[in-house]
This record gives structure tokens, sequence and C-alpha cells, in this order.
């Protein structure tokens, strides 16, 4: 990976670009839709699918049991086997269809040009090493990358402000000179947490009511707009 600068005059101070990766740069989120329903499904927690799209990003511990309670299933000895056996088939099912995962648009070219143009670009994910290891080779911007992290990095994801916070002192900037990117409303919470501006991309399908509510400052189709916008800044 690239390395960041490391020193910058007051007015030529570095920025930040962090990236959420999934449903953001990688067209995964119904595929996580489609994998998490059949997995809870036959551990025994059927659930609409809309349910499980309303919470894919979220830290997984939290939606899987968030989906139980609305499956009907009891807190207890039985719902701790299913929750491990849904969380298991989940990570099995992922990576048999992983790779019918696809960039989005402008993915690629979003974290070339930001950092081209002095951005400190971070890819700012809570996925498991495994998953986002397919991410990563599908981007094929490592050399255009200077932090990454992942669920290795934190016990609870979005949105649970940590896994941003880790990102953002690995990029080395102030809150103010960071922009957080998701489709999400689970990215935008944890970057309000943190007092990060945040972006949202129409890529995971949740409305733009819901996203701004949740606290994006913009909102646009995808990373190819995200570009652009960045494009137009100072």
């Amino acid at each position: 990976m690239a390395s960041s600068p490391t020193s910058a005059t007051p007015a030529d101070r570095p920025r930040a670009l962090l990236l959420d990766v999934d449903g953001t740069l990688v067209d995964s989120t119904y595929l996580h839709v489609s994998t998490w329903h059949r997995a809870l499904d036959e551990a025994g927690a059927t659930v609409p699918h809309v349910e499980v799209h309303r919470r894919v990003g979220k830290d997984g511990a939290t939606l899987v049991a968030e989906l139980l309670e609305v499956a009907g299933v009891d807190d207890d000895e039985n719902g701790g086997r299913i929750a491990s056996r849904a969380k298991d088939l989940h990570s099995r099912y992922f990576a048999e269809a992983a790779r019918s995962l696809r960039l989005l648009p402008g993915a690629r070219d979003l974290v070339r040009d930001a950092h081209q143009r002095g951005w400190i670009t971070v890819l700012a994910t809570s996925a498991p090493p495994s998953e986002f290891a397919e991410a990563r080779r599908l981007l094929d911007v490592d050399s255009h990358v200077d932090a990454v992290t992942t669920g290795e990095d934190v016990d609870r994801a979005k949105p649970d402000p940590t896994i941003v916070g880790i990102a953002l002192g690995r990029a080395g900037v102030d809150a103010a000179d960071a922009i957080m990117v998701g489709d999400a409303t689970w990215d935008a919470i944890a970057a309000t947490k943190l007092g990060i501006r945040s972006i949202a991309v129409r890529t995971g399908g949740i409305g733009d009511d819901e996203l701004r509510a949740a606290g994006f400052s913009d909102i646009v189709d995808d990373a190819a707009a995200v570009r652009e916008l960045l494009n137009g800044l100072p």
C-alpha cells in the first residue's frame, strides 16, 4: 500500500476519505440479504427479506439478535444455537457466492482519483478478512490505498463508531478533515458520533429520507458521483 503524507502546511492540511466497501464500492448488499435470509431460514428463524435488508451493514451479532426477535425466537439456549448456526451458514454461503460479486460504478476510479488528488484513502470496513479479501481483489487499488480496517480490528461493527475511529486514526487526520462514504444508515450514525462528515451512495438500496435522517450531508447515486462531488471541492 502507498504511504501517507507525513507533513503539511496549515493551508495544505491532508484530508482523508474513509470508504465503506460493501454496498459502496462492491455490489454485495443484496448478496448479503439473500445469504443471511437463507442462513437464518435453515437455522430455524424465517424472516422477510426486507427485515434483513434494513439491517445489512450493521454489527453481525446485533443483526442476528434483532432478526431472531423478528422471527419470534426466544433469547435462550435454543436461540443461541440458532444464532451460531446462522452465522456459520452465512459465512459459508457468502463465500460460495463471492465470485459473483462485481464492482459498483466508479468504485475503482474514485479510489485512484482521490489518492492522486492528495486524499489519504482508507478502506474502512468491518467485514471479516475472508470477505474483504475478495473485495480487495476486485478493487485492485492497493497502490492507491493508504490504510485498511477489517472486522479483526473491533469486537463490534457499525453503528458503533469504533471501526470509523480506527480508520480515522490510521489516516492520521482530525475528524474535521475527513469524509466518510457509505451506503447504509449505520455509516452516517458512526461517523456523526465522531464529528465526521458523511456522503451517502444509493447503491445499498436505502431511501433518501432514511439516509438523510441518519446524518448524511450529501446523497448521490454511486461512487462515480462521489468522485464528481469531491472534484468540486476546493
